[in-house]
């Protein structure tokens, strides 16, 4: 895209309007796509994020009411049991046979007993009997306690961070167009320098050499590669879109097509570690059963 944009620029520079608006031309196409295709990735992510709002039930002037766990803020009172979504880093003040599904946060696919019991600062998180972590699941029993963190200050909020300012790895394609980006770009500048050289070495005028050294450059640069690629892409991601995956950038298709193993943690992942009854058989019927997991509705 780089090399377009220099060649579009000299082109235009050298009055041939035409050619500089056909490779501008490219390079908007590869834009907009790629910007149609992420901002649709991001809308349905945010769809997504939609479905699993979560509320939380708090003390406030003396009054329970329940509000949007975006509303809860450090020293808010919550209350909390068996089916509810733990909506913040929460400090136990009190339970009553306190159970909780960490496997979101800890990998540990066995509910976890709490208490109130008082830890030192320096115990690890798995360890902390005495507190609830946001995005955990109440397996049991009830409490409450204070609200101590929320957002991006939680415990799984760091480690969103974390995985926000990780490296981006290139992908093998991206890492192939660029390799061939780079050796095509220096077989171009040493084409049309040999050219300009040759030019001057037979006494030929500077400026015509000039010109025909970089009508070459312009010329031998594949203008509708990255158009070509980014439009192939666009019709994986479409495809993909039909079968309910979810792609956010464009290379990742040709990535998850050369993938044989994916190696994933189940627990949380894949499953809820939420044992639960669809089907109930009796001596004269059989009754199918609604809900999921250990949420009482259903």
């Amino acid at each position: 895209v780089y090399v377009l944009l220099v060649a579009g620029a000299v082109t235009a520079a050298l009055h041939e309007y035409v050619d500089s608006a056909v490779i501008f031309g490219v390079v908007m196409v590869n834009a907009v796509v790629g910007f149609i295709q992420e901002t649709r990735a991001d809308a349905a992510l945010q769809s997504l994020r939609a479905l699993v709002h979560t509320e939380a039930r708090v003390v406030r002037d003396g009054r329970q009411r329940t509000v949007s766990s975006e509303d809860l803020v450090p020293g808010d009172l919550v209350l909390v049991e068996a089916g509810d979504k733990v909506p913040a880093d929460v400090r136990l003040l009190r339970e009553s046979e306190l159970q909780v599904d960490e496997s979101a946060l800890t990998g540990e696919s066995v509910p976890v007993e709490k208490s109130e019991v008082v830890l030192p600062l320096a115990t690890p998180v798995a360890d902390r009997r005495n507190m609830m972590f946001s995005g955990t699941l109440v397996t049991g029993g009830s409490g409450s306690g204070i609200v101590i963190a929320t957002g991006s200050e939680t415990e799984i909020g760091e480690i969103h961070r974390l995985i926000g300012t990780a490296e981006v790895l290139a992908t093998p394609l991206t890492a192939k167009l660029a390799s061939f980006s780079k050796i095509l770009t220096v077989a171009i500048l040493g084409l049309a320098a040999a050219t300009f050289a040759l030019g001057l070495a037979r006494r030929q005028d500077a400026v015509e050499t000039f010109t025909a050294a970089i009508a070459l450059a312009v010329g031998a640069i594949p203008e509708g590669l990255p158009a070509a690629v980014t439009i192939t892409l666009a019709i994986g991601v479409a495809r993909m879109a039909k079968r309910r995956a979810v792609i956010r950038r464009l290379p990742a298709v040709e990535t998850l097509g050369s993938t044989t193993v994916i190696c994933s943690d189940k627990t949380g992942t894949l499953t809820e570690n939420q044992m639960t009854v669809r089907i109930i058989w009796t001596p004269g019927e059989s009754v199918d059963v609604a809900g999921s997991g250990y949420v009482p509705a259903g």
